[in-house]
C-alpha cells in the first residue's frame, strides 16, 4: 500500500509560466522525494510598465510517503 502527500508551492520565473511550473517542481525536488505529479491550481502575472516582468504559479505537488521503519526496539521482551 502506499500513501500520498499533496503540498501547496509557489513558484515564479521571469521567462514563462511552463518555466514558473519547471522550477517549482525541481526546488521541491531538491527535499521531498518520489514526487508523481504537479496541478497549475492558480496562475497569475506580475505587471509593470504595461509588460509582464513575472510568471507565477501556486502549484500542488504530490509525492508518495515513504514507509515508516518498523520499530524493532519497540519493547523488548525480558
Amino acid at each position: 500500500m502506499s500513501v500520498a502527500k499533496v503540498i501547496e508551492i509557489i513558484s515564479s520565473s521571469k521567462k514563462s509560466f511552463e518555466d514558473a511550473v519547471a522550477q517549482g517542481v525541481a526546488k521541491a525536488a531538491d527535499s521531498l522525494h518520489d514526487i508523481t505529479g504537479a496541478w497549475v491550481k492558480e496562475q497569475s502575472a506580475k505587471v509593470v510598465n504595461g509588460k509582464v516582468t513575472e510568471f507565477r504559479v501556486n502549484l500542488k505537488v504530490t509525492f508518495v510517503l515513504k514507509d515508516a521503519p518498523k520499530a524493532a526496539a519497540k519493547t523488548k521482551k525480558k
